[in-house]
């Protein structure tokens, strides 16, 4: 019974760093850049949040299937499967989580002064050493609660990883979707224990946000 909890847990866990490496030049480019794309680039940022999962987990799924032209290419020169597999589900989840990890590093990144970054490079400090060393380190409770948030995001994702993992079970079959099994055939006793793992997963992902950022404020201001 514990199967479905732990690989929610190792697709949470791996969608997290993979999100984490990518947003952070990717948010540091939406804060600072003043090109004409950055409002489209920013839109398909935001979509996962618009868009119903089953329509984004629809479409990757006609994109990863064998039969299509880019699913095909998989198949046959990388000999990469992504429909009803684990990979197929981090790819998902990487795509769906994405505005999770990127808005809250974008909107710590603007809140920075323009003169800490200015400062910097009069020092001779490059881009990536000011990010790395200056900006990132005076946004700790930005990158905390990105990451949490895109953890606890992906515990509770259904649609997304239905449609591309569909329900194999120590293989795709998520908790979600698991509880989704189990009431389909009137089990309420392991839906519910499911259901109450993942309610205090993320109380309890919520209360460290809440408690650590509050730490950061006290530290800061007070």
């Amino acid at each position: 019974m514990l199967q479905p909890i732990l690989l929610t847990l190792k697709l949470a866990f791996f969608t997290t760093i993979i999100l984490f490496l990518i947003a952070i030049p990717l948010a540091c480019w939406l804060a600072y850049s003043k090109s004409v794309l950055r409002p489209v680039v920013e839109s398909i940022v935001t979509l996962p949040i618009i868009l119903p999962p089953t329509v984004i987990g629809f479409y990757m799924l006609v994109a990863f299937s064998p039969t299509h032209p880019f699913g095909a290419w998989l198949d046959q020169v990388l000999h990469v499967r992504l429909v009803f597999s684990f990979a197929g589900l981090l790819v998902a989840s990487v795509i769906y989580s994405l505005p999770f990890m990127v808005h809250p590093v974008q909107s710590g990144l603007s809140s920075l002064s323009p003169g800490l970054k200015e400062a910097s490079y009069s020092l001779g400090k490059s881009r990536w050493q000011t990010l790395l060393r200056v900006l990132l380190p005076n946004i700790k409770p930005s990158l905390f609660t990105a990451i949490v948030l895109t953890f606890a995001h992906t515990i509770g994702e259904f649609g997304v990883v239905l449609m591309i993992g569909g329900n194999i079970p120590g293989k795709t079959r998520t908790a979600s979707i698991a509880i989704y099994d189990e009431v389909e055939i009137f089990n309420y006793h392991n839906a519910n224990v499911y259901a109450v793992i993942l309610i205090v997963l993320s109380f309890a992902i919520l209360l460290s946000v809440y408690l650590v950022n509050r730490r950061f404020r006290v530290r800061y201001i007070g």
